[in-house]
């Protein structure tokens, strides 16, 4: 990698961590061919700091199912009723007055095609979402029991599979389910099965799921709303399977890397995994846990526009393959007020290798 290129990542780093409201910026950058490996940090942060990877934790969940699949534990077409129990799944999916909890498949929640309600973003009749209560710095515990008691009162997006599958509704409930059909099929928590079948298998020493009640070694980078440190410890130990994980810029890249090359999981399910890509908030596309990134010429006054594989999370976070590039990107702005920020800064990182 060339000095130049590193001089120009750093400035993109520097640049990003003077917007307003930004106390620290991470960002890591490898190529395939290993041309390229950068990480920077910019305001708080240190190259090493542990960061709050968010919803970037559903790339690891997606990774343990399709890992189930090849062990013939888990069919992706089965209605989530073979794995999870009549009287945890009744009436979580009521739409005018009907019941499709039965009729949800394991695929709709990886698809995010279930229309289930979002506990973490949604709002039953008169009251707030979660994420509302969380930027306001109130903490608070739950498991599943309580997710589903949340989205329960909530309206659906649509029936499960709607329009053949090309309709999807981003939720966190999918990977609430994810979780707890993962912890039913092997026995073993969800932090277990991410610990022995990811973090272990790749080396990933400084990659864990949070648990506050059992601290370990630095503490996260403190998430931000505005100018607000959130205490947010409660939460941060109940996202779990959609949001919970810890990570680094270089564990982060090993992860990545391995993810798309297949080593974890048999790469003859990405096909399926990206075979249709559906909106979820413009111009964000979905496939099975995986976010596509991809502004149409129209917006770019029919400029180049890089690709992007992979997911972002609420706290700013981000983790994706620019396939035509070769390039694996990662990183955090650690900031709730504005998640779509690594949207805006992905282009400049790929700018700056061009």
């Amino acid at each position: 990698m060339s000095e130049a290129a590193h001089t120009r990542l750093q400035q993109v780093v520097a640049g990003e961590a003077q917007k307003k409201n930004t106390h620290a910026v991470l960002v890591g950058v490898q190529s395939v061919d290993g041309q390229v490996d950068f990480v920077g940090a910019a305001g708080a942060a240190q190259v090493d700091s542990p960061y709050y990877i968010a919803s970037v934790t559903k790339l690891y969940t997606a990774a343990v199912m399709m890992q189930l699949v090849d062990d013939r534990l888990v069919d992706l077409d089965a209605p989530l009723s073979t794995y999870l129990p009549p009287d945890t799944l009744n009436g979580i999916h009521v739409l005018k007055g009907l019941d499709y909890s039965h009729q949800l498949r394991v695929h709709h929640l990886l698809h995010q095609t279930s229309g289930l309600a979002d506990y973490f973003e949604g709002k039953a009749p008169g009251g707030s979402s979660l994420l509302d209560d969380l930027k306001q710095g109130q903490d608070r515990e739950y498991d599943l029991a309580d997710v589903l008691a949340m989205v329960r009162p909530m309206s659906p997006a649509f029936v499960p599979g709607a329009n053949n599958g090309r309709k999807s509704h981003y939720s966190d409930t999918n990977y609430q389910l994810l979780g707890a059909i993962i912890v039913a099929v092997t026995g073993q928590s969800i932090a277990q099965n991410y610990q022995a079948r990811i973090f272990d298998r790749l080396g990933l020493a400084h990659t864990y799921l949070y648990d506050y009640t059992t601290p370990r070694g630095p503490q996260p980078l403190p998430v931000y709303n505005q100018d607000r440190a959130l205490d947010i410890p409660k939460t941060m130990s109940s996202v779990g399977p959609d949001g919970g994980i810890v990570s680094t810029l270089a564990d982060s890249l090993v992860f990545l890397r391995a993810y798309f090359a297949g080593d974890l999981f048999d790469a003859a399910h990405f096909p399926r995994m990206m075979a249709q890509w559906n909106t979820v908030f413009f111009p964000i596309q979905y496939g099975y846990g995986l976010m596509r990134y991809h502004l149409p010429r129209a917006m770019t006054l029919f400029r180049y526009s890089p690709e992007f594989i992979g997911h972002s999370g609420v706290t700013g976070s981000f983790a994706f393959h620019a396939p035509k590039e070769d390039l694996f990107i990662v990183g955090t702005v650690n900031q709730v007020d504005q998640a779509a920020r690594p949207f805006r800064l992905l282009p400049k990182v790929v700018s700056a290798l061009t």
